[in-house]
Parts: C-alpha cells; sequence; structure tokens
C-alpha cells in the first residue's frame, strides 16, 4: 500500500473527486481527516460503507466562514501527533460573463477557492514541520490554464492556487515538505454535469488527443503518486491531466 501508516487531511472531500480521494487513500493505507461542508446523510452513507477500518474522521469546514476554517484546522491539529499529506480539493464554480460578474460574486468564489484553502493550509503546514516531511497537492483546473469562456472568476482563482504551489515548494523545501498542483481536464462529477453542457464538452474533447472524459480515479492515481515517496523528488510541478488538451487552437 502507497500510503500506509500515514494521515491525510482531504478538504471538498463530498466531491466526485473528494470521494475517490477518500476511497483510494484509505484503500492505500492512509489515515483521512475529510473536511466537508456539512455532514449530510448521503455522505455519512458514503463513509460508513468505505471506512471497514475506521481510518476516516468527518470534519465539517465551511470555508466561507474564517472561523470555521480556523476551528477545523485546530480540531485536526489537536487530533494527530503527525500530517503527511494535505490535499486542497474543495472547489466552488459559478458561470458568469465578465461583464455580468458582480465583484461580491467573485469575492465569495475567491474565499472559498483560494483564501480560506490558503488559510487552512498555514494551519495543517505548521503541524507538518516538526516530522520533516511532507507532500501537499493543490488542485487546480485546466480552466486555470486555457480561461474557459464565463468562468474568469474560477480560472483566476485556480490559476492564483497553481502559482502559489511554486512559492510554496520553494519556502517549504527545508522543512522537506513538496508542493505539487494537478489541472484535471474534463472529469466526470457532478460539477462538469452541471455546468459544462453537452455541446462545450464535445468542444473541448475534439481538442484532446485521448477524446474521452476521464473518470475521477484517473486524476486520484496522480494525486496519489504525488502523496507516495515515489515522488519523493517532484516538487513544484504543476501537472496537467487533462488527456492530452492541445490549447489555443
Amino acid at each position: 500500500m502507497e500510503l500506509q501508516n500515514t494521515c491525510s487531511v482531504i478538504s471538498g472531500a463530498n466531491g466526485g473527486i473528494g470521494r475517490e480521494l477518500l476511497k483510494k487513500f484509505t484503500e492505500n493505507g492512509s489515515f483521512v481527516f475529510a473536511c466537508v461542508r456539512e455532514k449530510n446523510e448521503d455522505f455519512l452513507n458514503f463513509v460508513e460503507k468505505i471506512n471497514t477500518n475506521n481510518s476516516i474522521k468527518i470534519v465539517e469546514m465551511n470555508l466561507e466562514h474564517e472561523e470555521s476554517v480556523k476551528n477545523a484546522a485546530k480540531e485536526i491539529i489537536k487530533s494527530t501527533k503527525r500530517i503527511d499529506c494535505l490535499i486542497n480539493n474543495a472547489a466552488k464554480l459559478i458561470v458568469s460573463p465578465f461583464l455580468m460578474s458582480e465583484i461580491k460574486d467573485v469575492k465569495k468564489l475567491f474565499e472559498i477557492n483560494f483564501f480560506s484553502q490558503i488559510l487552512f493550509s498555514q494551519y495543517i503546514v505548521k503541524k507538518m514541520i516538526p516530522n520533516k516531511n511532507g507532500s501537499i497537492i493543490n488542485i487546480s483546473s485546466s480552466s486555470a490554464i486555457e480561461g474557459d469562456e464565463g468562468r474568469f472568476a474560477y480560472s483566476a482563482s485556480k490559476s492564483a492556487f497553481s502559482i502559489t504551489t511554486k512559492v510554496m515548494a520553494k519556502e517549504l523545501a527545508p522543512f522537506n515538505i513538496r508542493c505539487n498542483s494537478i489541472s484535471p481536464g474534463l472529469t466526470n462529477t457532478e460539477m462538469l454535469n452541471k455546468f459544462t453542457s453537452k455541446e462545450n464538452q464535445k468542444k473541448k474533447l475534439d481538442k484532446s488527443i485521448l477524446k474521452r472524459i476521464a473518470q475521477p480515479e484517473e486524476i486520484v492515481d496522480v494525486i496519489v503518486f504525488l502523496a507516495s515517496k515515489k515522488s519523493s523528488y517532484i516538487t513544484g510541478e504543476l501537472i496537467k491531466v487533462d488527456g492530452g488538451l492541445i490549447w489555443n487552437e
């Protein structure tokens, strides 16, 4: 098992990629703090099915409220002696043309996708530092590179996280903490099907080499690799996992 005897923290654990992360990380031997906005019944039932080794602890964290973020981080820090991996996976998406986007909505999206997760990371990293070991994986998006129409706020917030990854990698290297970011392309999740029309999905697939939508486990396999010792010499990278999406054509 790639992550045997490790402790991981995953935000956005109730999404399509988030649930697959919980499944794969526990299968690979990691104890996981699963951070979600709320403990709804559907998520609790899902966790009950996969939590056969009592290796998942659910933590409520509302990324719209700073105090909730701080309280979640403090709860995690008090509950474990070490943290080996942090995955910043939570995200919110709004679709709105640039000229029609209200700044209050843009600020709210940045609060969720960027500022709160930076604050959360600051707390969690301090728990990593004494052990001189750790891996941080920030989940960005192909939209952060391409800049999709109608998604300037989402693209900008994800792009901010991508470049912050490089800064984190440089500053945390003395503590043997690696930081990488992945940019998934079209992935079969509820977010994709809710916010991207079939027509737009086809347009993107026509520009890709593999010409198919990824399954969540294909994204998560890369994350497991980045969390494991097999990627011990990889840091500061922004890795595209998009089926060979061809940019600007």
